[in-house]
């Protein structure tokens, strides 16, 4: 499961909850802003579970889980987690390369406020956006 979390002040996060995970995982609020210390320069980490992602607010200042592909028609997507934007309109596609290390290229700029994705039954992967009056756009491979 990824879970896409929103900052306080300066980071933005996603994390990942394995699906063999028990639950109950800390993923550090009020310790931790993304993989930083929040509120003091050191802190203690016993215990936490780091983000998968983090992006900090120069590249923008609203998290926006969208969703993993598992669709038919783009084989080159499958298993990759979408999330966006909402201030700056990027998307990026999070990819788990194995042994703990990840991937989270920027795939797209677009000029929306991106604030909401889901899946539907076939497994393809959309988003919407506040600022286009309800439109709704499926991500495809463009040769991401």
């Amino acid at each position: 499961m990824y879970i896409a979390d929103v900052g306080q002040n300066a980071w933005e996060e996603v994390d990942f909850q394995p699906a063999d995970s028990n639950g109950g995982e800390n993923y550090g609020w009020n310790i931790m802003e993304g993989a930083h210390c929040y509120g003091s320069p050191g802190c203690d980490q016993t215990g936490l579970v780091m983000p998968v992602a983090e992006y900090n607010h120069n590249l923008g200042c609203s998290v926006t889980g969208i969703g993993s592909y598992r669709g038919p028609d783009y084989p080159a997507l499958d298993g990759i987690y979408f999330f966006g934007e909402y201030c700056t309109g990027r998307i990026w596609g999070l990819q788990n390369l194995g042994g703990g290390n990840w991937a989270y290229p920027i795939l797209l700029d677009t000029p929306y406020s991106i604030s909401g994705g889901g899946k539907d039954a076939d497994g393809n992967v959309y988003f919407t956006a506040f600022s286009a009056g309800g439109s709704l756009w499926k991500i495809v491979d463009g040769n991401l």
